[in-house]
């Protein structure tokens, strides 16, 4: 299959206002958006929607509905993407990235690890989580926090990604840590890292689709639930997510965008958690709650 990009061309507030109606439509599909300037100077912004070729007819009339009630004059265009790992490639030459004690880094930084750093070994593959980008930071400063003020005797890595969250865990504590992604390939290069890490025993890593899964129950409750994912998603999940928390536990939830915190936040509040604390990081904020 080849990836494709359908685009409008626009200016920074109509590219925000476009971002605004496409997100509720295709955020929870899995079609990545995004808004991407181009000519500072002019004002010339792009509003995008990333999909397989597959998806082509159906996704272009729904862009093209989406868009025709209040930006009429502004037609979609379409690029082919090449066949390339965007990930790897632009996270080639990344320096190490720090987050409180942990040091993330490629396997060509190893001379950069000091005596006194948690150095967790990520190179650039398919699974989402190297540490550089901040929603990871933020969970990795979060995650130090929360394991050196409470009693943490298991914990669960929900959307697992690289694994570099369920690895930090279980480099700070001894513990069981369950880590699952609905991506098997995810899973895959989550195991390979683990391993990679030095880590032969201690996380298990599923593929689970959602909470119905038998992982959850075999595996829980947890004490520490740190979820990496989006705003909607972790919304929508709440009940459920809470659900597998056990008295006094502790959540992280990132992957939300600072305008996005308060929905999240009354989502939890609602299933009666308490707003612990919230990190900052480039417009991406992580959430710390817990059970009282």
């Amino acid at each position: 299959m080849s990836e494709i990009r359908f685009y409008v061309t626009t200016t920074e507030k109509e590219a925000a206002q476009i971002l605004d109606l496409m997100t509720p439509v295709f955020e929870d599909e899995e079609f990545p958006i995004a808004t991407t300037e181009i000519d500072e100077k002019n004002d010339v912004w792009e509003a995008s929607i990333y999909l397989y070729d597959e998806d082509e007819d159906e996704v272009r009339g729904r862009f093209e509905a989406l868009l025709k009630p209040a930006f009429p004059e502004l037609s979609i265009e379409k690029e082919v993407l090449p066949d390339i790992d965007w990930i790897a490639k632009s996270l080639e030459g990344l320096k190490p990235v720090r987050a409180g004690r942990f040091l993330v880094h490629g396997s060509h930084d190893r001379d950069k690890v000091g005596s006194s750093d948690i150095a967790i070994e990520i190179e650039a593959g398919q699974a989402f989580g190297t540490g550089h980008h901040g929603t990871t930071a933020g969970c990795l400063e979060t995650i130090e926090k929360v394991v050196a003020s409470r009693r943490v005797r298991n914990a669960l890595d929900l959307g697992t990604g690289s694994g570099v969250l369920a690895i930090a865990v279980r480099k700070l504590r001894n513990i069981p840590v369950l880590a699952t992604d609905i991506d098997p390939v995810a899973v895959r290069v989550a195991r390979e890292n683990v391993r990679s890490n030095g880590i032969a025993s201690g996380i298990a890593l599923e593929t689970a689709p959602g909470f119905h899964s038998t992982a959850f129950s075999r595996h829980g409750p947890f004490d520490l639930i740190i979820a990496n994912i989006l705003a909607r998603p972790l919304i929508k999940m709440a009940p459920q997510l809470v659900a597998h928390l056990a008295p006094g536990g502790s959540v992280i939830l990132s992957g939300i965008l600072a305008e996005q915190r308060w929905k999240v936040l009354a989502a939890y509040n609602g299933a009666n958690l308490r707003h612990v604390r919230t990190i900052w990081r480039n417009g991406w904020v992580t959430i710390h709650l817990d059970r009282p």
